[in-house]
Order: structure tokens, then C-alpha cells, then sequence
């Protein structure tokens, strides 16, 4: 039995270590003062494995994470890039399969749309049949209001959200930390996606990209995580590198990573996301029929009903 994401230590983040495996386990590697320094990971235990600057694997260590169903994603620093993910053959599709559903549907994707604006307006309520135009126009003016109070706070006169790759240099200190944040946290909810085995390009308010759901979930987070921070190094002379050694910090963001998890299931399927969670079996293959659901793979099903078809072997 594979362990269930709520039983396991959920995201491990490591940087300047060897990853190998021998005898006894996985284990990182470590050259101190008194040798190399072994600490084993429990590697059955672990959902996603961030691997940062300085870190190597070996295959065979590669190999044992795949096993028990753990994915690697190779992150920046502190997890404030995600530049790519390795996800285990066992990894189920349980996760990919609701979030397909609900994107190819557009009753309910606007649902899930409505449910993501929601989350951002937190405990303000949302009257019924409001229509998704009218949710931007809500969350736009959320945003204005936002920006004069943090303003106001941090005693700038006039603050406007302004994001240009051309006049990269021309901007002001806010918008540059806030650019520079935001590239943060999209890592740490790509790492999160896939280490849920959801796809980040099936995105219900985004579209176009491959990072569309990677933009939906991490808007539910700015306004806490990255915005204020932002604001907060308005008199930087590196607004960039503060914001990303900010977020790297008591490793902000990863701590953020269990919550992103429950935040997408909750979006994407509550019904399914409010169930007691069951094992993951190694043997989660099956095969599907448009009125029966699943059925077990690996069966001889000709014996079932042919009809009277006359079959030509």
C-alpha cells in the first residue's frame, strides 16, 4: 500500500547534498568536518521531494523515490523556482481526472472559477447568480483597495501595478519586488500541482498557457503572501533580491505547500476533497466505461455480453 497524501510528511526541500541510495535506504549525503554525514529519508512517507541548488541523485535513489510514489521537482533556492518534475508511474490520476471533468464542462468550470474568486474575497460573501465578468470587476476593485491601503501605510503617494520585461529597469521599487515575488510563488504552486498530479496547464479563470492553473491558484495567495511584502521593501535599492531572499525566509512559501494541496482540491472538487481519504494501492489501474465507471484492468471480459455478433476468429 502506497500512503495516503494526508499520512505522509508532505514536501521535503533539500540544497547542497548528495542523494544516494546503499544498502540501508535513500540517504543525503553530507561532507562536514568530521566526514560525510548520512541523514536516511522516508522515502514511502513523502509526497514531493524539492530539490535545490547544489543537489544531486543518483539513479538507483531515483529510482526508489519512484517506487513508493514520491515526485522530484528541481526548484530555485528556497523553492522560489520550478524548473522541472519527475512524477511517479504510481502516481494516481484521481486529482487530474476531476480537474479534466470540471475544465471540459463549462458549467462546471465556471463553478470551480466562482469557487476561486470565493477563496480571494475570504469571508465576504458572493450573492448568487453573480456572473463571472462581475466577479473581475469585484476582485479589480479588491485590488485597487489593496494597493491605497498598503500605500498609504508605506507612505507612497501614488502606487500603479505596472509590469513591462522591455523597461525592466525603469520600474519602481514595489512593482519590481512584486514581479520578482510573484516568479516565487508560481514555483512553489507548480512544484504543488504537480506533486498533486494535476496538470498546470488546465486553468478555469486563465487560458492559453502552460502555466494557466499554475496563474489561478497562485492568485489566491498575492494578496496575503506576496503583495504585502512587496509594499514592504518600497525604499529597496534591491527590490528583487530582497523580495526572493523575504519569501526564502524560515522557507515561507514551502510552509505554504500543504495548504496550496487542500486549497486545489477544495476548488477543483469539494465533494471529493471533504471525503476521509483512502490508501493508494500500487495497483491503481483500471479500465473505463461510459456506464459502469471503473472496472478492474488485467480481466478477460469475452465472455460479456457480444450480442448475437457473429465474430470472425
Amino acid at each position: 500500500m502506497l500512503p495516503r497524501i494526508a499520512d505522509s510528511l508532505s514536501f521535503l526541500y533539500m540544497e547542497t547534498v548528495r542523494i544516494v541510495q546503499d544498502d540501508t535506504g535513500v540517504c543525503a549525503q553530507v561532507d562536514s568536518p568530521r566526514g560525510v554525514e548520512r541523514v536516511y529519508l522516508p522515502t514511502a512517507s513523502l509526497s514531493c521531494v524539492l530539490l535545490g541548488p547544489g543537489t544531486s541523485i543518483t539513479q538507483p535513489a531515483l529510482a526508489t523515490f519512484a517506487r513508493h510514489g514520491t515526485t522530484l521537482v528541481c526548484v530555485g533556492a528556497g523553492g522560489v523556482r520550478s524548473y522541472a518534475g519527475i512524477l511517479p508511474a504510481q502516481l494516481t490520476t484521481d486529482w487530474l481526472e476531476h480537474q479534466a471533468r470540471a475544465w471540459a464542462d463549462e458549467d462546471e468550470r465556471l463553478r470551480v472559477a466562482v469557487r476561486m474568486y470565493e477563496h480571494r474575497f475570504g469571508s465576504a460573501s458572493v450573492p448568487a447568480g453573480t456572473s463571472l465578468a462581475q466577479l473581475r470587476g469585484l476582485e479589480g476593485q479588491r485590488m485597487k483597495a489593496l494597493y491605497r491601503l498598503l500605500a498609504t501605510k508605506h507612505g507612497i503617494a501614488r502606487f500603479r501595478r505596472n509590469y513591462d520585461p522591455v523597461a525592466w529597469d525603469d520600474q519602481d521599487p514595489v512593482n519590481l519586488a512584486l514581479s520578482a515575488a510573484n516568479a516565487a510563488l508560481y514555483g512553489v504552486v507548480h512544484a504543488a500541482i504537480c506533486a498533486l498530479g494535476c496538470s498546470p496547464a488546465l486553468g478555469f479563470i486563465h487560458a492559453g498557457t502552460q502555466t494557466s492553473f499554475v496563474y489561478d491558484i497562485a492568485d489566491l495567495y498575492k494578496a496575503k503572501v506576496t503583495i504585502p511584502l512587496a509594499f514592504s521593501l518600497a525604499g529597496s535599492i534591491h527590490p528583487e533580491r530582497e523580495a526572493r531572499v523575504g519569501l526564502r525566509e524560515e522557507f515561507r512559501l514551502i510552509k505554504l505547500m500543504p495548504a496550496i494541496v487542500s486549497d486545489i482540491q477544495k476548488v477543483i472538487a469539494p465533494a471529493a476533497a471533504a471525503q476521509s481519504p483512502t490508501a493508494q494501492t500500487a495497483d491503481i489501474v483500471h479500465l473505463w466505461d461510459p456506464d459502469l465507471g471503473s472496472l478492474p484492468a488485467g480481466v478477460n471480459y469475452g465472455d460479456e455480453a457480444v450480442g448475437g455478433a457473429d465474430i470472425p476468429w
